[in-house]
């Protein structure tokens, strides 16, 4: 069984981890909630095939350990879809460094918020040779004269959108013009 890794899977990319689940991947959901873990568990036509791993991956230790505990445990990562908030500056690098030390080639879907710039994060993260990086941007969407976020559905269709066809650069929903976002 291939094994898939997703950060902030519990919430707004829980519709991700379900769906990996429905294409045969065994998925390891780093989340922070019991609540959202057990939510996730509960609609899971599969529960044996989610590894909860409850770890706070601003700490880059911890963060390491849990992922070498999940690598063992579940084999190689094959994918990661990583939505890291941007108060945990070295998360993507130490799952990099962690997922690439267990495996060859893998694919890493970067989820950023629409205020990110693309690519200069992308020139700050040290990549290895055996990953396949790729980046969804999440926008708003317009409608009509208002604007509005995206919805938890809409995200996770788009990032599973990216996943399937192999999309460098993805933006889901819209970010120009900027000063009509909501």
């Amino acid at each position: 069984m291939s094994h898939a890794l997703v950060i902030g899977g519990t919430g707004m990319l829980s519709n991700v981890s379900l769906w990996l689940v429905s294409q045969g991947y065994h998925v390891s959901v780093i989340g922070r909630n019991l609540q959202r873990m057990e939510s996730l568990l509960g609609r899971s036509t599969d529960k044996h095939a989610i590894t909860p791993v409850f770890v706070d991956y601003s700490d880059d230790n911890q963060l390491k350990e849990e992922l070498k505990s999940t690598i063992e445990k579940n084999g190689p990562c094959e994918l990661v879809v990583a939505w890291v908030h941007s108060y945990a500056e070295s998360a993507i690098e130490t799952i990099s460094q962690e997922v690439s030390i267990q495996n060859g080639e893998w694919r890493l879907f970067h989820v950023l918020g629409s205020n990110k710039d693309i690519n200069e994060i992308k020139r700050k993260i040290n990549i290895p040779e055996s990953c396949k990086y790729r980046q969804i941007q999440l926008g708003f969407i317009l409608e009509n004269d208002h604007s509005r976020w995206l919805t938890n559905e809409e995200i996770s269709q788009g990032v599973i959108d990216s996943i399937q066809n192999e999309r460098l650069i993805h933006t889901v929903g819209t970010i120009e013009p900027w000063e009509k976002r909501p």
